[in-house]
């Protein structure tokens, strides 16, 4: 199996640390970079894209069109785009992860619909097969994605199953003589379905446990030009038009046993390890949409005068820029951290790829719509690329998982170890004379975690006020942490209002620290933090802003109006009307 993937069970994690109040800085410090090698590979393969783009992709056409010239879908190819993280052995480029989400980015400023492509393709369409594939399956399905002559696609999602992978309908049913697999199902929501040459899908696999018949999870590779596979027609999108999203059915397809990707019942944990490559992309996409579609409302305000003088001149337009500002810059430092520590190896950062791709998307919509307010009435013409920007970036907040589910991923992943301890502490009070060694350990532990909090080493001096008050939110957080589950125990996992809290906090710490992390490296580039001002600014703000915000969040944990919330939801779901009647219609 890749050493990368993301292992909560041996692999270190630095959110889920959080939850027990350590800071892991060994996980984050030094903010990563590019060796020069990579970095000249960068550099050429974004100059060559860039000159590519400019020439051929017409985002406003491709809008219009609801779909991808075959010159724009060539020229990805001939670029070598779409083998780009597929291993050198298999005809690809080998990117790393930082090297790769850095043009994913690239391509997320160009056109939303194409890094959908993009990403659908390498990300997750044929992210299983190089992390989970057999060297034979590389071989055969790797080097033709490579070179763009296969188009890969992801099929989890079906009309019964979104985010509750476990509840799909899908079968792949083993024949008598033991060579192949019968698949019977449908896959909706399916992006590059119309142009996808190999799937990864998921299905149920009946077997035999204990006696009992059961269904396990199992990823297959399936060839797209299968008798039996047929796709549906083209959704018609809020956005991203020219992205190719269909249903997707199976009808008695063949697929050989060679060709079952893992082992029976290991599906669900692929699907999960292929979705955090692609969260961690949707984040470098959404990171950087966000600046260009800004930097578009940077050049009108500072044009458009309104009572004599620019608009950028006028201070609620500003906070537009500034809030922005500061949130790209820990958004960037967030998915470059998480990216090193893919390539690094030896490191859970699955907590990670959902909170980036969980902050990220929600500011590119955020910024969407900030721009779109700064341009006024022109914002709102299709004229302009202010209105199609807000439609595009409204799906990134859906895409690979909701950010609801992956809110609750994070808070109820976090909880898991002070779960186990605490449950520990549990059985060790049933016979407290055997146990003398465990209760001593818990209390101790706990009398640390309630009288020291952590500290930052790595950070510079310069920001030793932010560092504080950081180290201090994750002290904060254990102990609530602890709290609530000394009051709710298991029934924290009804708790989605508190869950919500908790991810939150996780999130802000962890963008937060990421900021830390790259303006502490900043300021060694530049020589003295007196050179390297933008940099302390950025992170100044973006703390102050995301510690307020988790002090907010972890105060509620106790005081709160969660009852009479729950009692407005229910009382509107009861009636079908959302509150009570207008007056004049009473």
């Amino acid at each position: 199996m890749t050493t990368h993937l993301a292992d909560p069970d041996h692999n270190p994690s630095f959110t889920r640390g959080i939850f027990l109040g350590e800071l892991r800085e060994d996980l984050v410090f030094p903010f990563p970079e590019l060796p020069p090698a990579q970095r000249e590979d960068l550099d050429a393969i974004l100059d060559a894209f860039r000159t590519w783009a400019s020439a051929t992709v017409d985002t406003a056409r491709l809008d219009r069109d609801g779909r991808f010239g075959d010159d724009v879908r060539a020229g990805m190819a001939e670029l070598g785009m779409m083998g780009l993280n597929i291993p050198e052995e298999y005809g690809g480029f080998g990117a790393s992860a930082l090297l790769f989400s850095r043009v994913f980015g690239e391509v997320g400023t160009t056109d939303a619909a194409l890094a959908v492509y993009f990403g659908a393709h390498q990300s997750i369409g044929c992210k299983g097969i190089t992390l989970f594939g057999t060297d034979e399956q590389k071989r055969r399905w790797l080097t033709q994605c490579a070179t763009g002559e296969r188009v890969a696609a992801f099929c989890l999602t079906e009309p019964g199953s979104g985010s509750d992978a476990q509840a799909m309908r899908t079968t792949a049913v083993p024949a008598a003589d033991g060579t192949h697999y019968v698949l019977n199902g449908e896959k909706i929501w399916i992006s590059n379905a119309g142009y996808a040459g190999v799937f990864t899908v998921f299905a149920k696999v009946p077997v035999e446990v204990d006696g009992k018949p059961k269904q396990r999870v199992t990823a297959f590779i399936v060839d797209a030009r299968a008798p039996g596979v047929k796709l549906g027609k083209i959704e018609e999108k809020m956005g991203i038009k020219a992205s190719d999203t269909r249903s997707v059915s199976f009808e008695n397809v063949r697929v050989p046993v060679e060709d079952r990707l893992g082992e029976v019942g290991g599906g669900f944990r692929i699907a999960l390890e292929i979705l955090n490559s692609g969260r961690l992309g949707l984040a470098a996409g959404s990171s950087r949409g966000a600046r260009r579609i800004l930097d578009l409302a940077l050049s009108y305000a500072k044009e458009r005068k309104q009572f004599g003088r620019p608009i950028g001149s006028f201070e609620m337009i500003q906070r537009k820029f500034a809030v922005a500002a500061a949130e790209c810059y820990a958004a960037d430092a967030g998915w470059m951290i998480c990216a090193a520590m893919v390539d690094r190896g030896g490191v859970d950062f699955s907590l990670e790829t959902a909170a980036c791709k969980v902050f990220a998307s929600e500011l590119a919509f955020r910024a969407s719509c900030d721009a779109q307010q700064v341009a006024g009435g022109l914002g709102y013409s299709k004229e302009y690329p202010y209105e199609q920007a807000v439609r595009d970036s409204r799906i990134m907040l859906i895409f690979e998982g909701t950010n609801e589910i992956l809110r609750a991923l994070i808070a109820l992943s976090g909880l898991q170890q002070p779960g186990e301890q605490l449950k520990e502490l549990g059985r060790a009070f049933r016979d407290p004379l055997r146990s003398l060694g465990a209760i001593g350990s818990y209390i101790g532990g706990r009398v640390k975690r309630q009288l020291a909090k952590p500290e930052f080493s790595r950070v510079h001096a310069a920001l030793k006020d932010e560092a504080e008050s950081v180290a201090q939110a994750v002290h904060d957080l254990a102990l609530a942490v602890e709290k609530l589950l000394v009051v709710h125990g298991k029934d924290v996992i009804e708790r989605q209002f508190h869950q919500e809290r908790l991810a939150n906090s996780a999130i802000d710490i962890y963008l937060s620290t990421a900021a830390l992390s790259r303006a502490t490296w900043a300021i060694a580039k530049a020589g003295s933090p007196e050179l390297a001002v933008a940099d302390i600014d950025n992170a100044r703000i973006f703390v102050s802003m995301a510690m307020r915000r988790t002090r907010r969040a972890l105060r509620a944990l106790e005081r709160n109006q969660d009852a009479r919330l729950k009692s407005l939801a229910e009382r509107a779901l009861e009636t079908g009307s959302l509150t009570v009647e207008t007056p004049t219609d009473a």
